[in-house]
């Protein structure tokens, strides 16, 4: 799985004009499936997600996670303010983050999962979010949608399933 996570000040999807997910400030997340990708995989990039610390503390200092932002507004970059308290994530299926570019000028897609394969992996990447306490909006799996975000920072960082299994330093 790939994820490519943005931390918002808000962020919504469309599709047809409807908006189909909304969020306050919290985390946009990106989630492309490959083939092979399991709900175990899910489950743990959703923990690191949730736990991963790019929300500033007090001291300005990337220190606090999705999970200990709730409750009222701060400075930008600080806690999210939350109409129900909660943290919050809008999770949107992207089978392009596995968009192969190493020949010719047109991406290859051919090691993203089917969507028959895909779209309950997502689902189950956004319920360990809602698992862990975080309320998760989700976009329309397989529709043409429209992501509107106001980018916080601007904070974004890409995961790779694939790199858990690397050494951190060669």
């Amino acid at each position: 799985m790939r994820l490519v996570i943005q931390r918002v000040s808000r962020a919504a999807v469309r599709v047809d004009d409807e908006t189909v997910g909304e969020i306050g400030a919290g985390l946009l997340v990106l989630v492309g499936v490959r083939e092979g990708d399991t709900a175990a995989e899910a489950q743990r990039l959703a923990v690191k997600t949730a736990e991963l610390r790019i929300f500033r503390d007090e001291e300005g200092r990337f220190n606090r996670s999705l999970l200990e932002t709730s409750g009222p507004s701060t400075s930008s970059g600080g806690a999210p303010s939350t109409s129900s308290g909660r943290a919050e994530a809008l999770v949107v299926s992207q089978f392009t983050l596995y968009g192969d570019l190493r020949r010719g000028r047109r991406p290859s897609f051919n090691d993203a999962a089917r969507p028959e394969v895909a779209e309950p992996i997502v689902e189950a990447y956004a319920a360990a979010l809602e698992a862990q306490g975080l309320r998760v909006a989700r976009g329309r799996f397989g529709a043409m949608m429209q992501v509107e975000l106001v980018n916080d920072g601007p904070v974004t960082i890409i995961i790779d399933s694939a790199d858990f299994d690397r050494p951190r330093r060669g």
